[in-house]
C-alpha cells in the first residue's frame, strides 16, 4: 500500500484513544446496540481499503470538520456512507459495521462523492476532528466540535500534510478552513454540501479541479 505511512500515523495516534461521554472514537469503540461486534476492526479495515485505493500521494487535500453520524461515524471514511461502500460502482470496497438490516445512507455523503468521484484518486480527504462529536447520552446526534477538540488534532492534520505534501489544500466549510489556518497553511474555502449548500460546494471544487488540470469534476446540481 503506497500510502502505508498514512495508516501507520493514524494507527499510532488515533486508533487507541478512548471515547468521551461527548466524542466517540469509531476506529476503537462501538455502541452495544447501534454497532456490530467487530464495527471498530471493520471501521480501521475499511479506513485501510481507502488508502490502498492510492498508488500515490494525490495533489489535492480536502479537509472536512468531522464524522457525521450517518457517514463516516459507521463506514470509517471521512464524507462516505456505508451504503457507498457496498456499492460495486464505488471506488472503495468496505463493509457495514451498524445493526441496521439497510446501510446507512448520508446526504452529503451523496453530495461530495457525486461531484468527487471522477476525480479519484487525485484528491484526498480527511477530518480537523476524526472522532464522532456527539451529545452525552445521544450517541448518533452531531454537534459542533468545540476549539480545544479541534486543537487536539492538529498536530495529526499536520503530520498528514507532511507525508501528503498536497499541491491544493481545501477546507469544507468555513470550521476546516479556520483548523488548516491554525496550523499556518494556506487554504482555500469551499462551502459544505449540506444545509442549501450543494450548488457553491459543486463549482468551487469544480473551480479547483479545473486550475489543477485534474479530471473533469461532475458539475451537475
Amino acid at each position: 500500500m503506497h500510502l502505508q505511512p498514512v495508516y501507520d500515523l493514524f494507527q499510532q495516534n488515533l486508533f487507541d484513544v478512548a471515547s468521551s461521554e461527548s466524542l466517540f472514537n469509531l476506529y476503537r469503540d462501538r455502541v452495544n446496540h447501534l454497532d456490530v461486534n467487530d464495527a471498530a476492526s471493520i471501521r480501521q479495515e475499511n479506513l485501510r481499503a481507502y488508502l490502498a485505493a492510492y498508488d500515490k500521494a494525490p495533489p489535492l487535500f480536502l479537509l472536512a470538520e468531522a464524522p457525521g453520524p450517518w457517514g463516516c461515524r459507521f463506514s470509517g471514511v471521512p464524507i462516505t456512507a456505508e451504503a457507498q461502500l457496498v456499492d460495486p460502482d464505488f471506488p472503495i470496497d468496505g463493509a457495514p459495521t451498524s445493526r441496521e438490516k439497510e446501510p446507512h445512507t448520508e446526504y452529503s455523503a451523496g453530495i461530495f462523492w457525486r461531484v468527487l468521484q471522477p476525480v479519484f484518486p487525485h484528491f484526498f480527504v480527511w477530518n480537523s476532528v476524526p472522532l464522532h462529536p456527539h451529545d452525552p447520552g445521544e450517541p448518533l446526534s452531531i454537534r459542533n466540535p468545540r476549539r480545544t477538540e479541534v486543537r487536539t488534532w492538529e498536530r495529526l492534520t499536520s503530520n498528514l500534510l507532511d507525508l501528503l505534501q498536497p499541491e491544493r489544500i481545501v477546507g469544507i466549510g468555513r470550521k476546516a478552513e479556520r483548523a488548516v489556518k491554525e496550523i499556518g497553511v494556506d487554504v482555500t474555502y469551499v462551502r459544505h454540501p449540506s444545509q442549501g449548500g450543494a450548488t457553491k460546494f459543486t463549482h468551487g471544487i469544480a473551480d479547483i479541479v479545473d486550475q489543477l488540470g485534474l479530471p473533469a469534476a461532475n458539475r451537475a446540481r
